[in-house]
């Protein structure tokens, strides 16, 4: 062995330590996390300040633990889908065509007669009819594409996609 090679292989074994080192305290944390009183972790980690440009190790594994509290948290409430739904009437004589995609291609999935009050999820763009390339999507029944040309809006007008 050469002179030269052993502070490389000394540098490799000490950041092997380290990376170790930092994976055990990565994987303690979840452990932290459980602990039933994580208010006191979570203040320390807010008011801990590096003393360096570069992070310790203690404050690394401080922040990784208020990250974890927070997702948590975020995990404990289930995200809500939008439940806003939007109105419309179909003013299509004597019916207007549900598809299966905004396009006038598209297979033909049912239809609603002219006067119906339906329910709308969103709008995105598609084929052009009559000058308007809006189509939304109605949740009556079968999810099914109409065109926004038919469609007059009851109230607000509906999402994009």
């Amino acid at each position: 062995m050469s002179p030269l090679s052993r502070p490389s292989r000394f540098r490799r074994i000490g950041l092997c330590v380290a990376t170790g080192a930092l994976a055990a305290v990565t994987a303690a944390a979840p452990a932290l996390a459980a602990d039933p009183s994580p208010t006191d972790h979570r203040d320390q980690a807010a008011t801990a300040a590096p003393a360096s440009d570069e992070l310790s190790a203690s404050a690394l594994q401080r922040e990784h633990e208020a990250r974890q509290d927070a997702q948590a948290q975020n995990q404990a409430k289930p995200q809500e889908a939008p439940k806003r739904t939007y109105k419309g009437r179909v003013i299509a004589k004597p019916y207007l065509l549900l598809r299966d995609r905004p396009t006038r291609s598209s297979k033909v999935v049912g239809s609603v007669k002219y006067g119906t009050v339906v329910n709308i999820f969103c709008k995105t763009t598609g084929d052009n009819v009559d000058g308007n390339n809006r189509w939304y999507l109605l949740t009556d029944g079968t999810w099914a594409w109409g065109s926004a040309r038919y469609i007059e809006n009851i109230g607000a007008a509906p999402r994009y996609c």
